[in-house]
């Protein structure tokens, strides 16, 4: 999965650097298109795929605020 984020994330990154290239030879709306698709596809598709697999494995409740976590975490500036 984490070739797939690399590949994945290297391909946005060149999508965009394309799209830069076309805007800077005249052909702006093309430009944009790629440039948009692009965030497009890092928004929607590589942030999932990289928040799952960063999270994959892990317990949400370790991360959170919760009633449980606040108590230790005031036991712990006392000492």
């Amino acid at each position: 999965m984490n070739t797939v984020l690399k590949i994945l994330g290297i391909s946005i990154l060149v999508a965009i650097g394309t799209g830069f290239y076309f805007r800077l030879n005249e052909e702006v709306l093309l430009g944009d298109r790629i440039i948009g698709i692009a965030v497009l596809a890092a928004a929607f598709i590589l942030m999932p795929i990289f928040l799952y697999v960063r999270w994959k494995g892990k317990k949400l409740k370790d991360y959170t605020l919760s009633d449980e976590n606040l108590r230790k975490m005031r036991d712990r500036s006392q000492d």
